[in-house]
């Protein structure tokens, strides 16, 4: 017999259009911050001096704001775009399986099942655990193969292999950082993790200048001094966000006397979270492809690969918040379609289309109008601006589509039926951008690479149009409360 959730979670009861607000702000700010350090590494090892040129944390934050380009500074940017794509995927190991306990923890919270909701908070743990200590292992063989298919550029290769090693085998702060955020979203406390986010972001960047410069005592560490400023700052956010489960998460008790992992209820959260994994590394996959396809182009392959890696940085300013719109979206639509409430279910998904069109359209005006500006960041020099300004305005129109796609996607993802999300990246990226990518890329003309995205966007939003009529029909119009 299990223990009634007492008290009406807002979810259920909160005018739609004030929860999604509610939910999201929190996590849309906390995505932006999230936006900023990710892009504060390039910017500051676009800085690295090269050998015999003295630059402390002070020196290095005054350079922000004119052009001293390097090649140390080159190769440390191309460095950090080549680690890009193993990031994004221990993220989407790790968010993707938060995506499945988000759901089923909302979903148990609609039944109002405690003793459910609590096994898959603690089951969801373990999982977070076991990713960790996957890629930790699999580190120790990959690096090395990874790297070299892409570059043979020594200095560059050293970089690369110095960083990315630490972001693998430090990388415990960010997987537990993400269940114990999910836990308290799935409950409705967005604004906590709003708080985690923004501790583990100023950590970051506050620690950038100075681990990578050095400053008084510290020694300067380069390269590494990036990837360890990220993995404090995540291990910082990680303790925040336990400490606020157990004291201000009242929804959730973590009972681990006696504990033994559930079959069912990690089936279920990979029922949810497999599909959205796979959504999110073939992401990475595609970036690595897009590396080998731009490495064709010998002249400026290692600019280009910047360039790529620039654009990731900077889009992510774009995305990042309707990434976070959708995190608020989630737990909602969960909510409310185990609470069978098909009103509510049609109104956040209406809510959420709308305001994920207003940011993609502002981000996609900001990169048309502003593109030197924004590779400017990177102390751009003459080449790099030369392949990125066309980049950045040849994809962004993109952005309307993908608008449309992300939300739909994140209503898959609530409703069961993430492969469908799993469906149309797979068609978008592997099935339509990579080869499309590859074609143009026969021209000769770089510019021409980039408008794989247009095409790329115009099948995903169709076959998200095409699920979503699906879904709807068979999952949400047939629930008894009326429109």
């Amino acid at each position: 017999m299990t223990e009634n959730i007492a008290k009406e979670n807002k979810m259920g009861v909160m005018p739609v259009n004030k929860l999604l607000i509610t939910m999201s702000l929190p996590m849309m700010f906390s995505m932006l911050v999230q936006a900023v350090y990710n892009i504060v590494d390039s910017i500051f090892v676009s800085r690295i001096p090269d050998a015999g040129v003295s630059m402390n944390a002070l020196t290095a934050i005054a350079s922000m704001f004119s052009s001293n380009n390097t090649q140390a500074g080159n190769d440390a940017l191309t460095a950090v775009s080549l680690a890009f794509p193993i990031f994004s995927l221990m993220i989407s190991f790790g968010a993707g399986t938060s995506v499945g306990i988000n759901a089923v923890l909302s979903m148990r919270l609609g039944q109002k099942n405690q003793a459910a909701v609590n096994a898959t908070a603690v089951n969801g743990l373990l999982l977070a655990l076991f990713n960790y200590v996957v890629f930790a292992i699999a580190g120790i063989f990959a690096i090395n193969p990874y790297i070299l298919s892409q570059v043979d550029d020594p200095q560059v290769i050293q970089f690369a292999r110095q960083y990315i090693q630490i972001i693998l085998f430090v990388g415990f702060g960010m997987f537990m950082g993400i269940t114990f955020d999910r836990l308290l979203q799935s409950t409705g406390r967005t604004f906590y993790t709003m708080i985690t986010q923004l501790i583990g972001a100023l950590t970051n960047i506050i620690l950038d200048p100075i681990l990578i410069f050095g400053i008084g005592p510290i020694p300067a560490m380069g390269i590494a001094g990036a990837a360890y400023a990220t993995v404090v700052g995540q291990i910082l956010s990680m303790i925040v966000s336990v400490i606020f489960n157990l004291t201000i998460n009242k929804d959730i008790q973590f009972k681990f006397k006696g504990f033994r992992p559930d079959g069912a209820i990690i089936s279920q959260i990979y029922k949810v979270g497999l599909p959205s994994i796979i959504l999110q590394a073939v992401g990475s996959f595609t970036t690595y492809g897009m590396n080998l396809i731009l490495t064709t182009f010998e002249s400026v392959k290692n600019t280009a690969i910047s360039v790529y890696g620039a654009y990731f940085k900077l889009n992510s300013f774009i995305f990042m918040p309707v990434f976070g719109l959708n995190n608020g979206i989630v737990p909602i639509l969960a909510y409310n379609y185990g609470a069978k409430n098909k009103k509510r279910i049609t109104a956040t998904i209406k809510c959420g289309l709308m305001y994920a069109m207003i940011i993609m359209c502002v981000g996609c005006a900001i990169f048309e109008l502003f593109p030197e500006k924004l590779l400017g960041l990177f102390n751009a020099d003459e080449k790099m601006l030369q392949i990125g300004v066309p980049c950045l305005r040849l994809i962004a129109p993109s952005f309307i589509g993908a608008a449309f796609a992300i939300t739909i996607g994140c209503v898959f993802q609530a409703l069961g039926k993430a492969v469908y999300s799993m469906v149309v990246s797979l068609a978008r990226q592997i099935c339509v951008l990579l080869p499309v990518a590859y074609f143009f890329s026969l021209t000769g003309n770089i510019n021409n690479v980039w408008l794989c995205f247009i095409v790329a966007e115009f099948i995903s939003v169709a076959l998200s149009a095409f699920y979503y009529a699906r879904i709807y029909r068979k999952k949400i119009k047939p629930l008894s409360q009326p429109e």
